[in-house]
């Protein structure tokens, strides 16, 4: 379970937000990264996309 909100990077534990839950959130690529709430570097290409964070690596739409 992730400790972070990918979407908005607040804690997991908060209540969910409207922005960040609803059935569009799974297509949304993530923004923050879940371990340590960090923004990540995202790339979107017509194939996917790719997010790296600066501490715990790379995940992409194949791998999420």
């Amino acid at each position: 379970m992730s400790r972070y909100c990918v979407q908005c990077g607040k804690p997991a534990a908060e209540p969910v937000h409207r922005e960040c839950d609803g059935p569009q959130a799974a297509l949304r690529p993530p923004r923050f990264c879940p371990e340590c709430a960090r923004r990540m570097i995202v790339q979107v290409t017509p194939m996917g996309w790719t997010a790296t964070c600066s501490r715990h690596g790379e995940v992409s739409s194949g791998s999420a």
